[in-house]
Formats: structure tokens, C-alpha cells, sequence
């Protein structure tokens, strides 16, 4: 798949190039009968899970891909999802791709979109990276009809007692608005519903989404809705959605979107990319729907979990898998010479110049991440994403320490040469699921919050302790006298670095994480700790991706990466 000189060779330009099957094609392909495909035009469905027929055998194997801690470099992670899906295709492997649909905030912003990069992206890319099927609509709806129910509430008698004070849910929007982080509501007249303080979130941290992409079904959804704490009454009872009456008409909302997208990667490996939790603020994977599906036509799924092996893979081991029954069977943990060497000191402007010292000071990152997949029970493998100025000098240095610490190790090509520049990995990858894994939760349950939040703060971020606002210890004394310490937690932090100072680069150690928050999010089924200066609403930097965008007269992206 090489390019033709002097070609474009924008993300956006190579898919555009692309040829693209009919949705049909790729359906038949996996397996899936027409009676279980709804289309959205010809290029993506929606499947019916309900109607495709039980695997007899056993479901196909989880192949989860994570990471080193991300820098501004960026990383390709969804690049290497895809790449290498589509090479355990060509080994002859019947394969599945599960992705998490990308937000369309982030995309405007700084982040860009989630559909890969190069040869190795999942198509209609332009469409994934906007509105795709609807699905983000569709949460957001549901988020802000509940919250409309709660304000009519107020305004309409409050028999319920809710303490305007104590409302704990938000409305949302899926985009980058921080001057949304704190409004009031309800000014005017009379008439025009109860003053309070309150604010948005983007919708990828709804717990509206986190329980879209935990439930197993229509039926699951629904109860979990219900379940959602809204708040809490004049007397400190927690309020829910049931109380309110509000789990019915969400679920309505949700209930075509609770079915999975069907796309295309270029190299033809089906994909399904549905649901889109933030793994920085949220639990940073696709739904348990899709996976599960995947599984069930597939003899291999290769997934995502958002950011490094502290935030997305272990918030799937210790929430989605445990409530999904999806537990890996490997774990690729991408790497990048780019890294490891802003991670052994170097400044962004002075990476393509090669450093060996560099790279060789930047592992201590990667080992403690190569360890934290250990904890689990689960054998790692890592994937070097090259980059066109990484050396031959840089790349041993990674590969030389992977063999010397006995963890399969392969460079892959996947942005030039799509799925024909992972073979490697992809080798690497079946042998090792070739091995039984031992996979096993972090921490169990009956454990009290606090431990189950020392316990990844000490095994996975390298930790000395944590420390817990004034506000933060008011809400553990909630949950504990509420039944909710059985709940697993999830612990919202910088991507960046394993504290909550994203400054702190490499393996830095011994710190002590600060708890500033913690929310219940009761029908999602986990506790939200935040930590440090982070926002459940990202804002735009200065000069925001959207401004480079645009469309052309035949209705065609511009700009979008």
C-alpha cells in the first residue's frame, strides 16, 4: 500500500482514496445474517445482537491494546488496533475489530478523531470522526431529558424532597465548552423553574454513556438507568432515576443505539465502533455489547482501552471485564521511540533527532507499565509503532530490553503499510494466546473504597499514598452509610503521567495522589474518584483543530485529521 509520490498523504486524503465495500459485503463477511443488519446509508449499520445465532464453541479471544503513558507526540494507539487487525486477517485469523466511537469535542479541539491514522484506519472516516449513527445524540438526549425531569420536578412541587444543593447529575453536550463548566439555571420569573447552581459535562463523561456501554442488553440498560443516583434529599437520602420515574423514556431513547455500528477497515476487517467513554474521566472503552458480539463471530477481537495501562486497560480488567466476562487474552501495550524519549527528558521540538540515551532513560515508563499488565495475570506484548525518523539504534534499545525482560516484542509499520506492517506483531500476538492466561481483578469487592483506591493507586501509578479533600471524605462517609463500598472504582486522572501532575514524566514514584472528588455512580456500578485539576468539560486550546476545517462544494471534508 505504498503512496504515489507526491501524493497527499493526510489521514483524511488516504481514506478518501480508499475502496470501500457495501456494508452488505462486510456483514456477509463476518457472519452476520441480513435479517440482523440495519443500514445507514451504504458504507455503515447498525446489528441486531438479538438476532444472530449462539456461538456453540467458545468466544473468540480478546486481544486488548493499550499503552505507555501518551504524550503530546501522540501515540497512534487506534492506528495500531487497526493495523494490526487487519494483519491477523491476512495470517488467516477470523478477526473483529471493537472501538470506542470518537467525540466529536476532542475531534474540533486538540485531540483530533479516533478512527487510526494512514493505512490503517476504520472507514467512512470522516463520518465516524462527525455524527456516525446518531449514538452520541442519542445519549445526550437521554442525559438532558432526565435532567429536564429534575428541574420540572422542582418547579412542579418537589414530593420527592430533592435538596436543589445536593443534585449530583449534570446536563451534557458532546463539545469543548468550559464556559459551561459552571452556570446557573432557572433565572427569570416564576415561571421559569427553580434557581441553582449547577454545570455541563461532555457527554463521553455521562454516566449515561458508562452505563450504554456496561449493560448487556435492553433490559440491562434500562434497570441500570434506574439505578443512576441524581442527587440526594432534603433528609440525605440518595434520589434516583427510578424514584423519578425517568428509566423508561431514557431507555426509549436508547433503544436503537444500544445496537453496535458496523464499518470497514481499509484493509476489509470488520469492525464495530459504538460507545465512546473518556478513559481519562470515565472507564475509556467501547461497550460490553460490541465486544460481546464480536466474540461470538469471531475467532479473534482486538480492542482498545483509552490512554496508558493505569487508566483504560486497568478500568477494563477491573470494571468491564468483571461485569462483561471479556477478560483478555493478551495485552499489546504500544510504545513509540517518540515516548520514550519525551519521557527520558526531551522536548517535543527536539524529537527527530536521534537520541539512544533518551529512549534507553524513557523505559523505566514503559516497565512499569509492561509490570501493571503482569499484576493482572496476563502476559503483554509490546507493539513499537515506528515512526518514519525513528533509527535503527533507537528501535534496538526497546527490542534489546523487551527480549533481556522475556516479553514478546515486534515493530510494526501499521500508519504506511496498514495491515502488511504488523506481520510481526501479529506473530507475536498468536503465540501468545496460544499460552492460557491467568487473568484475575486487581483488588475484590467486599473491600472498603478507600483500599480498593489504594490498591491501584500503590500497584499501578507506583504510589506512596492518598490524600482526600474535605469535600472527598463527606462522600465516603456517604457511600460507606449508602451499601455502595461493594462498587469497583474509577480513578480520574492525567493521562500523562502515573501521579496527578502531568508534568511528572517517566516513573516518578513515591508521590501521594489527591482526591478531590468522589462521585457514586451507582447504575454504571463504580465509584468516580477524581484527582488533581482535571474537568469532566474540556476546553479548546488556542488554536482548535475546527478552525482548519471545512467542506467543499461536493459536501466532502476538509481538514479533518
Amino acid at each position: 500500500m505504498e503512496a504515489t509520490p507526491g501524493t497527499d498523504m493526510s489521514d483524511l486524503s488516504i481514506a478518501s482514496r480508499a475502496v470501500i465495500r457495501p456494508i452488505s459485503e462486510i456483514a456477509r463477511l463476518a457472519g452476520i445474517p441480513d435479517m440482523a443488519v440495519e443500514s445507514y446509508g451504504r458504507y455503515k449499520a447498525k446489528v441486531d445482537p438479538s438476532l444472530l445465532a449462539a456461538r456453540k464453541d467458545r468466544p473468540g479471544k480478546v486481544i486488548l491494546v493499550s499503552g505507555m503513558s501518551p504524550t503530546p507526540a501522540g501515540e497512534g494507539k487506534s492506528t495500531m488496533v487497526v493495523g494490526l487487525g487487519d494483519a491477523l486477517t491476512a495470517a488467516g485469523s477470523k478477526t473483529m475489530i471493537a472501538l470506542r466511537e470518537p467525540s466529536v469535542g476532542p475531534s474540533f479541539g486538540m485531540k483530533g478523531g479516533a478512527t487510526g491514522g494512514g493505512y490503517s484506519q476504520v472507514l467512512p472516516m470522516d463520518e465516524i470522526n462527525l455524527h456516525f449513527t446518531g449514538d452520541f445524540h442519542a445519549i445526550t438526549s437521554a442525559n438532558n431529558l432526565l435532567m429536564a425531569l429534575v428541574d420540572n420536578h422542582l418547579q412542579q412541587g418537589n414530593s420527592l424532597g430533592i435538596d436543589p444543593q445536593r443534585i449530583t447529575f449534570k446536563r451534557v453536550t458532546d463539545m469543548n465548552d468550559r464556559a459551561l463548566r459552571h452556570v446557573v439555571i432557572g433565572l427569570g420569573s416564576v415561571t421559569d423553574g427553580v434557581p441553582r447552581e449547577t454545570g455541563f459535562e461532555i457527554t463521553a463523561a455521562s454516566e449515561v454513556m458508562a452505563v450504554f456501554c456496561l449493560a448487556t442488553g435492553l433490559t440491562d440498560l434500562r434497570a441500570r438507568l434506574g439505578r443512576m443516583t441524581i442527587g440526594y434529599s432534603y433528609a440525605k437520602a440518595p434520589v434516583t432515576v427510578d424514584d423519578l420515574g425517568a428509566a423508561g423514556a431514557m431507555a426509549l431513547l436508547l433503544k436503537d443505539a444500544i445496537k453496535p455500528n458496523l464499518v470497514q477497515t481499509i484493509g476489509g476487517t470488520p469492525a464495530f465502533i459504538h460507545g465512546g467513554p473518556f478513559a481519562n474521566i470515565a472507564h475509556g472503552c467501547n461497550s460490553a455489547i460490541a465486544t460481546n458480539t464480536a466474540r461470538a463471530l469471531a475467532d479473534v477481537v482486538v480492542t482498545e482501552a483509552g490512554f496508558g495501562t493505569d487508566l483504560g486497560a486497568e478500568k477494563f480488567m477491573d470494571i468491564k471485564a468483571r461485569y462483561a466476562g471479556c477478560a483478555p487474552d493478551t495485552v499489546v501495550i504500544v510504545a513509540t521511540v517518540r515516548a520514550l524519549k519525551m519521557h527520558g527528558g526531551v522536548t517535543k521540538d527536539e524529537l527527530g533527532k536521534e537520541n539512544v540515551a533518551a529512549v534507553r532513560d524513557g523505559l523505566p515508563n514503559l516497565a512499569r507499565h509492561v509490570s501493571n499488565i503482569k499484576k493482572f495475570g496476563v502476559q503483554p506484548v509490546i507493539g513499537i509503532n515506528q515512526f518514519t525518523l525513528d533509527t535503527k539504534a533507537e528501535l534496538a534499545v526497546v527490542t534489546q530490553w523487551a527480549q533481556a525482560h522475556g516479553v514478546e516484542c515486534a515493530v510494526a509499520d501499521v500508519w504506511g503499510q496498514g495491515g502488511q506492517g504488523a506481520g510481526d506483531l501479529a506473530s507475536a500476538v498468536l503465540r501468545t494466546i496460544e499460552e492460557p492466561s491467568n487473568y484475575a481483578e486487581l483488588y475484590e469487592l467486599q473491600l472498603p473504597v478507600e483500599e480498593k483506591i489504594s490498591t491501584v493507586v500503590r500497584e499501578m501509578y507506583g504510589a506512596a499514598g492518598v490524600e482526600y479533600s474535605a469535600k472527598a471524605k463527606r462522600v465516603l462517609e456517604q457511600i460507606h452509610a449508602n451499601g455502595w463500598d461493594q462498587l469497583p472504582v474509577c480513578i480520574a486522572k492525567t493521562q500523562y503521567s502515573f501521579s496527578d501532575d502531568p508534568t511528572l514524566l517517566g516513573d516518578p514514584g513515591g508521590f501521594t495522589l489527591q482526591v478531590r472528588e468522589l462521585i457514586p455512580k451507582t447504575g454504571a456500578g463504580f465509584i468516580v474518584a477524581i484527582t488533581g485539576t482535571l474537568t469532566t468539560m474540556p476546553g479548546l486550546p488556542k488554536v482548535p483543530a475546527a478552525m482548519h476545517m471545512d467542506v467543499d462544494g461536493n459536501g466532502n471534508a476538509v481538514g479533518l485529521s
